[in-house]
């Protein structure tokens, strides 16, 4: 259904596109082009114009409405796990350098300010990892 309505809406914006387009302005606008003799006069086509605009513009912001609140209210109680990535044994485990000596290596300092720090393991704590 929300499909449907959701086409039902954009037909509804194309329309009033149209009639917004084809109505003269003080600019020129795209106008019916033609003289104005034949089945309406130039003030019948500017009154019937303006009143499917205004029609057409109500009905696009209350379906707007109504999109939104079934956008709002339509909860999916399942998640697709399909294309989520489980994590593998390798990366789980990063081997660790052992310091060499009494000291601390890379512990912050003067003598250590421009060494790298040292890899260390994750915490596992059950976390799943976010997909790149």
């Amino acid at each position: 259904m929300f499909a449907f309505l959701l086409v039902i809406h954009a037909i509804i914006a194309a329309a009033l596109v149209t009639v917004i387009l084809m109505q003269r302005s003080e600019g020129g606008g795209l106008g019916m082009g033609g003289s104005p003799s034949g089945l309406m006069s130039a003030r019948g086509a500017a009154d019937f114009l303006t009143r499917a605009t205004g029609v057409l513009a109500t009905m696009f912001v209350l379906f707007s409405i109504l999109l939104a609140v079934l956008a709002a209210n339509h909860r999916t109680t399942t998640i697709d796990t399909s294309l989520a990535r489980t994590p593998a044994a390798a990366a789980t485990t990063v081997p660790t350098a052992q310091p060499k000596g009494d000291a601390a290596p890379f512990a912050g300092g003067a003598e250590n300010a421009g060494a790298p720090a040292a890899a260390t393991a994750p915490a596992d704590n059950g976390a799943v990892p976010l997909a790149r």
